[in-house]
């Protein structure tokens, strides 16, 4: 393919090789190349794959390309007139979810007004995926901190060489949802999970995630469950899981392949006072198989909150994680007034 700074003369005096094809129902593409040795408009019909048809034009001056472009429906807007089509667009979208207040690095400073929550196109974190990031929970304020990691803007290379500065990136939450206490529905995921170097790793690369979630809720489910390339139960696209056996223990699958969540992590800690109570036997951390997580009493998706079927140790681990958010040790919350 040709770029346009390679051309070695104007395009009227350019040979372009291309298929034509003659657009009557019973008419075949011709299977050869011919070369188009003409100037001013030319129209051709092309089929691609067998599927598409386009059309060609030829231009042999600049006011013809300048003629051709003004054709175009799509205005050039001014910065006033985009911020303005912003700002329609963002209230035409508006959801249980409130975007009170985003900071960026790369403006230095904190805005309120969700049509100004933007990051730059030529982040490396938006057309590359190089970033990370991570979520806090804000307790009584009922939503959440957000924040991001990026490389930082620089152009559109796949090296981050030309990024001259990291970007962080952080936004408020408020999201009054309430905590689904009645149980969901998941199914075991067909998308190939991460490799470990990567599902350890709280990265933006999150397409996998997406599909799997994508595939649950086609399936009239909430999530779908990793299993690892062993079989063992894993994770599910954005939550740890975790189990009550028969035997009224917990068990929760190694973090060596899998994101160790901070809840997830925070609730085994916490669930040590249950065993300690005898309201549970033990706890193990270590491979699941899928026969216990069929024959497990309680299932549990830990994120930021935990989705559970109503059931006395998941109810019991729920209200443990929701107390700590609120009374918990310094080393495990930050105190925000609002």
């Amino acid at each position: 393919m040709a770029f346009l700074s390679s051309l070695n003369g104007p395009t009227s005096k350019i040979k372009f090789l291309a298929k034509l094809t003659d657009f009557s129902s019973n008419a075949l593409s011709l299977r050869r190349n011919l070369a188009v040795f003409e100037s001013g408009y030319k129209c051709f019909g092309l089929k691609v794959d067998g599927k598409s048809l386009w059309e060609s034009r030829v231009l042999h001056n600049s006011e013809q390309i300048e003629e051709f472009i003004n054709v175009s429906d799509v205005p050039l807007l001014s910065s006033s007139e985009v911020f303005e089509r912003l700002k329609e667009d963002r209230e035409k979208r508006k959801g249980k979810q409130q975007f009170l207040a985003m900071y960026s690095s790369v403006f230095g400073g904190i805005t309120t007004d969700p049509t100004t929550m933007v990051i730059p196109m030529d982040d490396h974190m938006v057309h590359r995926g190089h970033g990370v990031f991570d979520t806090a929970a804000i307790m009584d304020g009922e939503g959440s901190l957000r924040y991001w990691l990026s490389v930082g803007p620089g152009d559109f290379q796949l090296s981050p060489s030309g990024c001259k500065q990291s970007a962080l990136y952080a936004i408020v939450i408020q999201d009054k949802t309430p905590l689904g206490r009645e149980g969901v529905k998941v199914w075991t995921s067909t998308v190939p999970i991460k490799p470990p170097q990567f599902a350890t790793m709280k990265s933006v690369n999150y397409l996998p995630n997406v599909l799997s979630k994508m595939e649950a809720e086609e399936k009239g489910g909430f999530a779908a469950i990793w299993l690892d390339e062993d079989g063992y139960i894993a994770e599910g696209p954005n939550m740890n899981v975790a189990f009550v056996t028969k035997e009224n223990g917990l068990l929760m699958p190694s973090f060596d392949k899998i994101l160790s969540g901070c809840t997830a992590r925070r609730a085994l800690s916490l669930s040590e006072g249950l065993v300690r109570e005898g309201r549970i036997s033990g706890i193990r951390v270590g491979n699941v198989t899928m026969e216990e997580g069929k024959q497990a009493c309680e299932m549990m998706l830990i994120g930021s909150g935990i989705l559970a079927k109503v059931g006395p140790v998941g109810q019991a681990l729920l209200d443990l994680i929701l107390d700590d958010m609120k009374f918990g040790p310094t080393d495990v919350r930050v105190p925000v007034p609002y």
